[in-house]
Protein backbone atom coordinates (compact mmCIF):
# COMPACT_ATOMS: atom_id res chain seq x y z
CA UNK A 1 0.00 0.00 0.00
CA UNK A 2 1.46 3.35 -0.75
CA UNK A 3 0.34 5.97 1.78
CA UNK A 4 0.88 9.97 0.74
CA UNK A 5 2.02 11.54 3.91
CA UNK A 6 0.49 15.45 4.31
CA UNK A 7 2.10 18.10 6.91
CA UNK A 8 0.46 21.51 6.11
CA UNK A 9 1.64 24.99 7.21
CA UNK A 10 -0.05 28.47 7.01
CA UNK A 11 2.04 28.79 3.27
CA UNK A 12 3.55 25.51 3.37
CA UNK A 13 2.87 21.68 2.58
CA UNK A 14 5.43 18.90 3.19
CA UNK A 15 4.97 15.38 2.07
CA UNK A 16 5.98 11.88 2.02
CA UNK A 17 5.02 9.13 -0.38
CA UNK A 18 5.32 6.34 1.08
CA UNK A 19 5.18 2.42 0.62
CA UNK A 20 4.05 0.20 3.77
CA UNK A 21 4.77 -3.03 2.91
CA UNK A 22 8.49 -2.27 2.85
CA UNK A 23 8.66 1.59 4.68
CA UNK A 24 10.18 2.97 2.01
CA UNK A 25 10.40 6.66 1.06
CA UNK A 26 9.29 6.67 -2.45
CA UNK A 27 8.91 10.82 -3.01
CA UNK A 28 9.15 13.28 -0.38
CA UNK A 29 9.05 17.24 -1.04
CA UNK A 30 8.47 20.71 0.00
CA UNK A 31 5.91 23.35 -1.46
CA UNK A 32 6.83 26.49 0.04
CA UNK A 33 5.60 30.07 -0.34
CA UNK A 34 2.05 29.34 -0.84
CA UNK A 35 -0.37 31.92 -1.00
CA UNK A 36 2.43 34.13 -2.14
CA UNK A 37 4.59 35.80 -4.81
CA UNK A 38 7.77 33.18 -5.46
CA UNK A 39 5.99 29.97 -4.56
CA UNK A 40 8.13 26.75 -5.09
CA UNK A 41 7.96 22.86 -5.05
CA UNK A 42 10.95 20.37 -4.04
CA UNK A 43 10.29 17.02 -4.94
CA UNK A 44 13.06 14.39 -4.21
CA UNK A 45 12.36 10.72 -5.91
CA UNK A 46 14.22 8.04 -4.65
CA UNK A 47 17.34 7.49 -6.57
CA UNK A 48 16.26 10.01 -9.04
CA UNK A 49 17.61 14.17 -9.04
CA UNK A 50 15.57 16.61 -6.72
CA UNK A 51 13.32 18.79 -9.13
CA UNK A 52 12.14 22.32 -8.69
CA UNK A 53 9.39 23.68 -9.74
CA UNK A 54 8.62 27.34 -9.80
CA UNK A 55 5.06 27.76 -9.76
CA UNK A 56 2.38 30.09 -8.75
CA UNK A 57 0.68 28.26 -6.28
CA UNK A 58 -2.69 30.73 -5.17
CA UNK A 59 -3.93 27.84 -2.79
CA UNK A 60 -3.25 24.87 -1.38
CA UNK A 61 -5.54 22.71 -3.37
CA UNK A 62 -2.87 24.03 -5.75
CA UNK A 63 0.10 22.72 -4.00
CA UNK A 64 -1.57 19.27 -3.72
CA UNK A 65 -2.73 19.36 -7.51
CA UNK A 66 1.08 19.86 -8.03
CA UNK A 67 2.48 17.23 -5.47
CA UNK A 68 0.46 14.46 -7.29
CA UNK A 69 1.04 15.56 -11.01
CA UNK A 70 5.05 15.67 -9.81
CA UNK A 71 4.48 12.04 -7.84
CA UNK A 72 3.08 10.57 -10.98
CA UNK A 73 5.04 12.71 -13.88
CA UNK A 74 6.36 10.25 -16.50
CA UNK A 75 10.17 11.62 -16.06
CA UNK A 76 10.44 12.08 -12.33
CA UNK A 77 7.18 10.38 -10.87
CA UNK A 78 7.43 7.53 -8.56
CA UNK A 79 3.67 6.45 -9.49
CA UNK A 80 1.75 5.64 -12.55
CA UNK A 81 -1.38 7.25 -12.11
CA UNK A 82 -3.63 9.02 -8.89
CA UNK A 83 -4.69 5.26 -8.16
CA UNK A 84 -2.00 4.37 -6.59
CA UNK A 85 -2.14 6.37 -4.07
CA UNK A 86 -3.98 4.05 -1.48
CA UNK A 87 -4.59 6.75 1.81
CA UNK A 88 -3.95 9.76 2.53
CA UNK A 89 -2.13 10.69 6.39
CA UNK A 90 -2.92 14.23 7.64
CA UNK A 91 -0.49 15.34 10.66
CA UNK A 92 -3.08 17.71 12.59
CA UNK A 93 -1.67 19.54 15.63
CA UNK A 94 -4.07 19.29 18.58
CA UNK A 95 -6.80 17.08 18.58
CA UNK A 96 -7.69 18.81 22.47
CA UNK A 97 -9.73 15.83 24.18
CA UNK A 98 -11.40 14.65 21.83
CA UNK A 99 -8.94 12.49 19.94
CA UNK A 100 -6.82 10.00 21.89
CA UNK A 101 -5.56 8.80 18.31
CA UNK A 102 -5.75 8.52 15.03
CA UNK A 103 -8.96 8.81 13.23
CA UNK A 104 -10.53 8.13 9.85
CA UNK A 105 -11.71 11.93 8.98
CA UNK A 106 -14.95 11.87 8.39
CA UNK A 107 -17.28 15.49 8.47
CA UNK A 108 -17.76 14.99 12.22
CA UNK A 109 -14.38 15.01 12.77
CA UNK A 110 -13.60 17.57 10.58
CA UNK A 111 -15.97 19.95 12.90
CA UNK A 112 -14.46 18.27 16.23
CA UNK A 113 -10.90 19.65 14.73
CA UNK A 114 -12.08 22.74 14.24
CA UNK A 115 -13.15 22.87 17.64
CA UNK A 116 -9.74 22.69 18.62
CA UNK A 117 -8.65 25.63 16.60
CA UNK A 118 -8.77 28.25 19.27
CA UNK A 119 -5.87 25.88 21.05
CA UNK A 120 -3.82 26.01 17.76
CA UNK A 121 -5.00 29.12 15.85
CA UNK A 122 -1.54 28.95 14.16
CA UNK A 123 -1.81 25.37 12.94
CA UNK A 124 -4.85 23.69 13.16
CA UNK A 125 -6.82 26.11 10.43
CA UNK A 126 -3.68 24.92 7.96
CA UNK A 127 -4.04 21.40 8.64
CA UNK A 128 -8.20 21.74 7.87
CA UNK A 129 -6.78 23.34 4.62
CA UNK A 130 -4.49 20.13 3.77
CA UNK A 131 -7.22 18.23 4.32
CA UNK A 132 -10.29 20.32 2.53
CA UNK A 133 -7.80 20.15 -0.77
CA UNK A 134 -7.14 16.50 -0.72
CA UNK A 135 -10.27 15.67 -0.53
CA UNK A 136 -11.28 17.61 -3.19
CA UNK A 137 -8.54 15.96 -5.48
CA UNK A 138 -9.05 12.85 -4.37
CA UNK A 139 -12.67 12.10 -2.86
CA UNK A 140 -12.66 8.35 -3.34
CA UNK A 141 -9.41 7.95 -1.43
CA UNK A 142 -9.46 6.90 2.73
CA UNK A 143 -8.07 9.82 4.61
CA UNK A 144 -6.91 9.96 8.15
CA UNK A 145 -5.89 12.42 10.90
CA UNK A 146 -2.58 11.86 13.24
CA UNK A 147 -2.44 14.23 16.27
CA UNK A 148 0.47 15.25 17.98
CA UNK A 149 -1.59 15.59 20.83
CA UNK A 150 -3.20 11.80 20.77
CA UNK A 151 0.11 9.89 22.56
CA UNK A 152 -0.05 12.24 25.49
CA UNK A 153 -3.85 11.45 26.52
CA UNK A 154 -2.57 8.64 28.49
CA UNK A 155 -1.16 11.05 30.95
CA UNK A 156 -3.06 10.99 34.55
CA UNK A 157 -5.13 14.27 35.84
CA UNK A 158 -2.24 14.88 38.08
CA UNK A 159 0.06 15.42 35.30
CA UNK A 160 -1.95 17.95 32.96
CA UNK A 161 -3.90 20.15 35.50
CA UNK A 162 -2.60 23.58 36.20
CA UNK A 163 -2.98 25.25 39.27
CA UNK A 164 -5.67 27.65 38.09
CA UNK A 165 -9.22 28.13 39.07
CA UNK A 166 -10.99 24.74 37.64
CA UNK A 167 -13.22 26.48 35.77
CA UNK A 168 -11.10 27.27 33.12
CA UNK A 169 -10.85 23.95 32.63
CA UNK A 170 -14.34 22.82 32.47
CA UNK A 171 -15.04 26.10 30.32
CA UNK A 172 -12.02 26.44 27.97
CA UNK A 173 -10.22 23.02 28.37
CA UNK A 174 -7.04 24.63 29.96
CA UNK A 175 -4.64 22.10 30.47
CA UNK A 176 -1.62 20.46 29.96
CA UNK A 177 -1.68 18.65 26.21
CA UNK A 178 1.66 17.98 24.90
CA UNK A 179 3.08 18.42 21.21
CA UNK A 180 5.31 16.17 19.17
CA UNK A 181 3.42 13.12 19.95
CA UNK A 182 4.11 10.73 16.42
CA UNK A 183 8.01 11.46 17.31
CA UNK A 184 7.53 10.24 20.95
CA UNK A 185 5.47 7.22 20.28
CA UNK A 186 7.89 6.10 17.47
CA UNK A 187 11.29 6.81 19.34
CA UNK A 188 10.33 5.14 22.23
CA UNK A 189 8.83 2.10 20.72
CA UNK A 190 11.92 1.78 18.60
CA UNK A 191 13.95 2.26 21.96
CA UNK A 192 12.41 -0.95 22.99
CA UNK A 193 12.97 -3.34 19.78
CA UNK A 194 16.57 -1.80 19.84
CA UNK A 195 17.24 -2.82 23.62
CA UNK A 196 15.46 -6.09 23.05
CA UNK A 197 12.72 -5.15 25.68
CA UNK A 198 8.68 -5.30 26.33
CA UNK A 199 7.66 -2.24 25.33
CA UNK A 200 4.99 -2.60 28.16
CA UNK A 201 7.42 -2.88 30.32
CA UNK A 202 9.60 -0.17 29.94
CA UNK A 203 10.34 3.07 31.69
CA UNK A 204 11.41 5.70 28.92
CA UNK A 205 12.72 9.09 28.51
CA UNK A 206 12.06 10.63 25.52
CA UNK A 207 14.41 13.78 24.67
CA UNK A 208 12.68 15.47 21.22
CA UNK A 209 15.15 18.10 20.92
CA UNK A 210 15.20 20.40 17.93
CA UNK A 211 14.38 24.14 17.30
CA UNK A 212 11.05 23.04 19.54
CA UNK A 213 11.72 20.56 22.46
CA UNK A 214 9.85 18.34 24.22
CA UNK A 215 10.58 15.80 26.78
CA UNK A 216 8.33 12.58 27.32
CA UNK A 217 8.03 9.92 30.18
CA UNK A 218 6.90 6.89 28.52
CA UNK A 219 5.80 3.90 31.26
CA UNK A 220 4.97 0.60 30.16
CA UNK A 221 4.02 2.49 26.99
CA UNK A 222 1.65 5.09 27.89
CA UNK A 223 2.78 8.56 27.97
CA UNK A 224 2.87 9.57 31.70
CA UNK A 225 3.94 13.30 31.20
CA UNK A 226 5.66 15.30 28.99
CA UNK A 227 6.81 19.09 29.17
CA UNK A 228 4.76 21.61 26.42
CA UNK A 229 1.77 22.51 27.76
CA UNK A 230 -1.14 23.81 26.29
CA UNK A 231 0.46 25.09 23.47
CA UNK A 232 3.90 24.49 22.07
CA UNK A 233 5.17 27.27 24.14
CA UNK A 234 5.91 25.50 27.81
CA UNK A 235 8.67 23.12 28.84
CA UNK A 236 12.22 23.49 27.74
CA UNK A 237 14.39 26.26 26.19
CA UNK A 238 14.00 25.97 22.62
CA UNK A 239 15.57 28.08 19.67
CA UNK A 240 13.27 30.84 19.56
CA UNK A 241 10.75 29.91 22.55
CA UNK A 242 10.88 30.74 25.84
CA UNK A 243 10.31 27.77 28.09
CA UNK A 244 9.14 27.73 31.72
CA UNK A 245 9.00 31.09 33.18
CA UNK A 246 7.19 33.11 35.78
CA UNK A 247 4.34 34.46 34.49
CA UNK A 248 4.72 37.60 36.26
CA UNK A 249 7.40 38.43 34.17
CA UNK A 250 4.71 39.13 31.25
CA UNK A 251 3.21 41.92 32.91
CA UNK A 252 6.49 43.47 34.13
CA UNK A 253 8.05 43.59 30.78
CA UNK A 254 4.69 44.69 28.79
CA UNK A 255 4.63 47.94 31.43
CA UNK A 256 8.54 48.68 30.90
CA UNK A 257 8.70 48.11 27.44
CA UNK A 258 5.23 49.76 26.39
CA UNK A 259 4.15 46.71 24.80
CA UNK A 260 1.13 44.44 24.07
CA UNK A 261 0.14 41.26 25.27
CA UNK A 262 0.13 40.09 21.79
CA UNK A 263 3.62 41.53 20.92
CA UNK A 264 4.92 39.82 24.49
CA UNK A 265 4.00 36.59 23.09
CA UNK A 266 5.87 36.69 19.65
CA UNK A 267 8.41 37.77 21.85
CA UNK A 268 8.14 34.18 23.56
CA UNK A 269 7.82 32.88 20.71
CA UNK A 270 10.15 34.33 17.81
CA UNK A 271 12.51 36.18 19.75
CA UNK A 272 13.55 34.16 23.07
CA UNK A 273 15.43 30.63 23.77
CA UNK A 274 19.01 30.25 22.67
CA UNK A 275 18.53 32.56 19.75
CA UNK A 276 17.00 35.75 22.74
CA UNK A 277 19.31 34.41 25.48
CA UNK A 278 23.05 33.94 22.91
CA UNK A 279 22.32 36.76 20.63
CA UNK A 280 24.31 34.73 18.26
CA UNK A 281 21.49 31.87 16.63
CA UNK A 282 18.91 29.80 16.83
CA UNK A 283 21.56 26.92 15.57
CA UNK A 284 23.20 25.18 17.64
CA UNK A 285 26.16 24.72 15.28
CA UNK A 286 26.49 28.10 15.22
CA UNK A 287 26.06 28.34 19.05
CA UNK A 288 28.97 25.72 19.62
CA UNK A 289 31.09 27.58 17.26
CA UNK A 290 30.86 30.57 19.03
CA UNK A 291 31.48 29.09 22.50
CA UNK A 292 34.70 27.16 21.19
CA UNK A 293 35.60 30.82 19.79
CA UNK A 294 34.91 32.17 23.07
CA UNK A 295 31.83 33.85 23.20
CA UNK A 296 30.71 33.63 26.96
CA UNK A 297 26.69 34.10 26.31
CA UNK A 298 26.76 31.37 23.96
CA UNK A 299 28.57 29.23 26.78
CA UNK A 300 26.20 30.73 29.17
CA UNK A 301 23.65 29.59 27.39
CA UNK A 302 24.92 26.04 26.23
CA UNK A 303 25.23 25.52 29.70
CA UNK A 304 21.54 26.75 30.97
CA UNK A 305 19.99 24.44 27.96
CA UNK A 306 21.77 21.13 28.71
CA UNK A 307 20.65 22.15 32.73
CA UNK A 308 16.89 22.57 31.88
CA UNK A 309 17.08 19.30 29.78
CA UNK A 310 18.36 17.92 32.42
CA UNK A 311 16.18 18.93 35.56
CA UNK A 312 13.25 17.60 33.23
CA UNK A 313 14.61 13.94 32.68
CA UNK A 314 15.08 13.82 36.83
CA UNK A 315 11.83 14.92 37.44
CA UNK A 316 10.71 12.19 35.22
CA UNK A 317 12.56 9.99 36.20
CA UNK A 318 11.31 10.47 40.13
CA UNK A 319 7.39 10.35 38.04
CA UNK A 320 8.17 7.28 36.71
CA UNK A 321 9.77 5.83 40.13
CA UNK A 322 12.99 4.66 37.75
CA UNK A 323 13.96 4.17 33.98
CA UNK A 324 15.15 1.85 31.94
CA UNK A 325 16.74 4.26 28.61
CA UNK A 326 17.35 7.77 27.66
CA UNK A 327 16.96 8.90 24.27
CA UNK A 328 18.00 11.67 22.33
CA UNK A 329 16.54 12.44 19.02
CA UNK A 330 15.36 15.17 16.19
CA UNK A 331 18.16 17.87 14.97
CA UNK A 332 19.76 18.76 17.97
CA UNK A 333 19.54 15.05 20.14
CA UNK A 334 20.52 13.35 17.14
CA UNK A 335 23.68 15.56 15.47
CA UNK A 336 24.83 17.85 18.85
CA UNK A 337 26.96 15.62 20.51
CA UNK A 338 28.13 17.90 22.95
CA UNK A 339 24.69 18.55 24.38
CA UNK A 340 24.02 14.70 24.37
CA UNK A 341 27.59 14.62 26.32
CA UNK A 342 26.50 18.32 28.76
CA UNK A 343 22.95 16.78 29.58
CA UNK A 344 24.26 13.20 30.23
CA UNK A 345 26.81 14.25 32.81
CA UNK A 346 23.77 15.02 34.95
CA UNK A 347 23.07 11.10 35.67
CA UNK A 348 26.10 9.54 37.47
CA UNK A 349 23.56 9.32 40.22
CA UNK A 350 21.64 6.68 37.56
CA UNK A 351 24.62 4.31 37.24
CA UNK A 352 25.38 5.12 33.59
CA UNK A 353 28.18 6.83 31.92
CA UNK A 354 28.16 8.16 28.59
CA UNK A 355 30.73 6.17 26.18
CA UNK A 356 32.37 9.52 24.37
CA UNK A 357 33.62 7.48 21.26
CA UNK A 358 30.50 5.99 20.64
CA UNK A 359 28.64 9.75 21.51
CA UNK A 360 30.75 11.23 18.42
CA UNK A 361 27.96 10.37 15.48
CA UNK A 362 25.43 12.31 13.78
CA UNK A 363 21.82 10.75 13.24
CA UNK A 364 22.61 7.02 13.99
CA UNK A 365 20.47 4.66 15.88
CA UNK A 366 23.23 3.90 18.48
CA UNK A 367 23.36 3.26 22.28
CA UNK A 368 26.40 5.73 23.94
CA UNK A 369 26.09 4.76 27.20
CA UNK A 370 28.98 2.65 28.54
CA UNK A 371 28.64 -1.32 29.00
CA UNK A 372 27.15 -1.98 32.28
CA UNK A 373 25.70 1.21 32.36
CA UNK A 374 22.40 0.97 34.37
CA UNK A 375 20.26 3.15 32.04
CA UNK A 376 20.79 2.81 28.74
CA UNK A 377 21.37 6.06 26.89
CA UNK A 378 20.64 5.98 23.32
CA UNK A 379 19.95 8.00 19.94
CA UNK A 380 17.14 7.75 18.18
CA UNK A 381 16.92 9.61 14.75
CA UNK A 382 12.77 10.26 14.86
CA UNK A 383 10.54 9.15 12.07
CA UNK A 384 7.26 11.01 12.53
CA UNK A 385 6.36 10.93 8.73
CA UNK A 386 6.40 6.95 8.92
CA UNK A 387 4.84 6.80 12.42
CA UNK A 388 2.03 8.48 10.62
CA UNK A 389 2.03 6.05 7.90
CA UNK A 390 1.89 3.38 9.76
CA UNK A 391 -0.94 4.80 12.27
CA UNK A 392 -2.88 5.48 8.49
CA UNK A 393 -2.04 1.96 7.59
CA UNK A 394 -3.48 0.54 10.20
CA UNK A 395 -7.22 2.31 9.89
CA UNK A 396 -7.27 1.65 5.75
CA UNK A 397 -5.81 -2.11 5.46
Amino acid sequence: MNVLVINCGSSSLKYQLINTDTEEVLAKGLCERIGMDGSVLTHQPAGKDKVTIQAPMPDHKVAVSMVIDSLTDKNYGVVDSLDAIDAVGHRVVHGGESFSEAIKINDEVIEAIKECNDLAPLHNPANLIGIDACQALMPDVPMVAVFDTAFHQTMPVKAYLYGLPYEYYEKYKVRRYGFHGTSHSYVSKRAAEILGKDYNNFKVIVCHLGNGASISAVCNGKCVDTSMGLTPLEGLIMGTRSGDLDPAILEFICKKENISIEEMNTVLNKKSGVLGMSGVSSDFRDLTAARDAGNKRAADTLDTYAYNVAKYIGSYVAAMNGVDAIVFTAGVGENTQSVRKAVSEYFGYLGTEIDDEKNAVRGEEIVISKPGSKVALMVVPTNEELAIARETLALVK
